[in-house]
């Protein structure tokens, strides 16, 4: 801990080599940007940066894949599992928690995954320190460890209790209202069944004690919980050591849950904590020596970038091929555990040029949820494959009618996120040509990518409305990237996106027919596509209206009519709320009638597309645009950051 630090924030530090985080004291309001700040994670399970006393009310949570379920009748989401973590120390009655103490720290080690903290407290005049050392496995995916220690400067008694907790923090409801509490050969397990979709999860510990003399050794069970209750004489200047190995299973891993959970818990606890970690840390060093990027000088922007690498990192599923990046990760259940379009645009990049593996992966589980959006596509009315704005497992929409309330009426907003905001589907095809482009990958096109492109192109062609009086087509009545104005024709990011990708899906055609006909015929017959199909993809492509830029300003309107609205800055938008908790968007906020955008539109079109664009036209776009964004997203820096350099 005694390290040489640069300081971030007031409460915030790192090492000087840019690779570990420190955070100062304890306080309760930052409890949840915390957790999910310095979590441990490996793609296929989150264990949030809580300390081991801590509950659901502190809001400890560890999430798992391939577990969605909905709970509530509106809302589905990955589970929150019970906490295998779970550590509680009494001296003399009186609870040890980060909560009493004056001196606290808390630190994420962005080389090797691993959380710790550390707490100095005083119990019945006596000082103690606690520290915990924790990470999830990068050697075995299923595996957790931690490590909890006692320092003592007094004889002291130690009530404790460790074990699995299954009252645990959930958004939307309890999604396993029933859990089987069982202990066997020194395993203690919880399992349950999901109640919509039957989804089988098992999580297993071990737990083991060194130091001071054991006076009580008892399992004890709860309807919800199973612990070691122990009891412990120790003595001054000793610690108190317990580890745990525990282990998370689902019935969809392709094991049997409680059988696999015991298993590796069992084999943790034997392998021991040490040899559980230097095996995860031999992971993290391949890792990343694919993906670190060193910036010579400056600690504060290296270790921005090492943690946005660490936690793109651990929230993706790199062990499968059919789930989705989350876009709040395995942090918490916030945004279903569900894709976006975050994942192509955002995450996916990442690994284009370190792990292309990981992002042919991601593409293939676009592939695997194409008759998904299919479905949307035709409960829509439109031909082809419209992808969901929020995908899990399936591809089937996730996303509900309802988001927000109006706080001043107490009424639902009906918003249009999972049928107007159709560029995803583009927006995935485009990320499809930037992977085949990238890694020369024709076997990911001909397997998967094509058919994606194919079935993209005709829902496309299916969209768009033809102008007679024009002879153009017009994408009309959507949401671009900016979602606070809904329901507005021809958004350039859109129109473009749309272009880019029936211009893809036609030049996969043709390479298909000159180098692989014999694949495309197999293809085509099984999709009942033909040559005149393409030609009317053509046809959209070339009279496609494409918002220009302005011969004198250089400036892109964001879509018809947008430079119309009152030209305010968000700051005068803001004055007008009658309630700071007012939703600012469609179909009556305060920023609907303006030209203040929740996020980065047409500066998306001016990264993503910018070779289009001279570098006047990006300049004053970017000046005009920037100006006008409340950057209500944390998408939005990074997209302007993006043109900016």
């Amino acid at each position: 801990w005694g390290r040489t630090m640069v300081q971030l924030t007031e409460t915030l530090s790192v090492d000087f080599d840019g690779w570990r985080l420190t955070e100062t004291g304890w306080d309760r309001d930052r409890a949840i940007a915390l957790g999910s700040n310095f979590l441990a994670g490996n793609g296929y399970l989150g264990y949030r940066g809580t300390l081991p006393e801590q509950t659901a009310d502190d809001y400890v949570g560890l999430v798992v894949t391939d577990t969605y379920d909905c709970a509530d009748g509106r809302w589905r989401e990955l589970t929150t599992v019970p906490n295998p973590l779970y550590v509680a120390a009494r001296v003399g009655g009186e609870d040890l928690s980060i909560a009493w103490s004056a001196d606290a720290e808390m630190r994420l080690d962005l080389r090797a995954g691993e959380f710790g903290a550390r707490y100095v407290t005083s119990v019945n005049g006596a000082v103690v320190t606690v520290s915990v050392e924790r990470f999830a496995s990068y050697d075995e995916l299923h595996v957790l460890a931690q490590r909890w220690t006692l320092a003592t400067e007094a004889d002291l008694v130690v009530d404790l209790d460790a074990g699995i907790d299954g009252n645990v923090w959930s958004l939307n409801g309890v999604h396993l209202p029933n859990l089987e509490v069982s202990d066997s050969d020194g395993v203690l397990s919880i399992g349950g069944r999901t109640g919509e979709s039957g989804v089988e999860i098992e999580v297993a510990a071990v737990v083991t004690l060194a130091g001071g003399e054991l006076l009580r050794d008892a399992v004890k069970h709860g309807e919800r919980s199973c612990f070691r209750e122990c009891r412990i004489a120790l003595p001054a200047g000793s610690e108190l050591v317990v580890e745990t190995a525990a282990a998370v299973m689902s019935s969809n891993d392709g094991e049997e849950p409680r059988r696999g959970a015991r298993r590796r818990a069992a084999d943790g606890a034997r392998d021991g904590y040490d040899a559980l970690r230097e095996a995860s840390r031999k992971q993290w060093a391949s890792i990343w020596e694919a993906m670190d990027v060193q910036i010579g000088g400056n600690a504060v922007d290296q270790v921005a970038l090492r943690f946005s690498a660490y936690h793109n990192r651990i929230c993706t599923p790199a062990h499968t091929d059919h789930l989705p990046i989350g876009a709040r990760g395995l942090s918490c259940q916030a945004y279903q555990g569900a894709a976006f379009w975050d994942q192509e645009i955002y995450n996916l990049p990442a690994f284009l040029f370190s792990e292309p593996e990981i992002a042919r992966s991601l593409l293939v589980y676009r592939y695997r949820t194409l008759d998904g959006a299919r479905r949307k596509a035709a409960r829509l009315g439109y031909d082809g494959a419209y992808y969901a704005w929020i995908s899990g497992v399936t591809g089937d929409e996730l996303c509900p009618d309802i988001f927000f309330k109006d706080v001043l009426t107490g009424r639902p907003i009906r918003n249009h996120f999972n049928v107007w905001q159709m560029h995803i589907s583009p927006d995935i095809v485009t990320t499809i040509a930037r992977y085949v482009n990238v890694t020369g990958d024709t076997e990911y096109l001909i397997d998967y990518g094509a058919e994606i492109a194919f079935e993209v192109a005709r829902f496309l062609r299916s969209f768009v409305r033809y102008n007679d009086w024009t002879e153009t087509y017009h994408c009309i009545r959507l949401l671009g990237p900016d979602e606070w104005h809904e329901n507005v024709d021809d958004n350039a990011f859109t129109n473009y996106q749309t272009r880019a990708a029936l211009a893809f899906a036609i030049d996969t055609y043709e390479q298909l027919a000159a180098d692989h006909p014999e694949r495309l015929v197999e293809l085509a017959d099984r999709l009942s596509l033909n040559s005149d199909e393409v030609d009317r993809w053509r046809r959209v492509r070339d009279r496609l209206f494409m918002p220009s830029p302005d011969p004198d300003t250089k400036l892109i309107e964001q879509f018809k009519g947008f430079f119309e609205l009152e030209d305010v800055t968000a700051d005068v938008v803001r004055e007008r709320l009658l309630d700071p908790s007012e939703y600012w968007g469609w179909p009556n906020g305060v920023a609907v009638a303006t030209q203040v955008s929740k996020q980065a539109d047409v500066a998306m079109l001016l990264w993503l597309q910018g070779g289009l664009f001279d570098e006047a036209t990006t300049r004053a776009n970017y000046a005009y645009y920037e100006a006008r964004s409340s950057h209500a997203s944390s998408l939005s820096h990074a997209a302007h950051g993006m043109v900016a350099v």
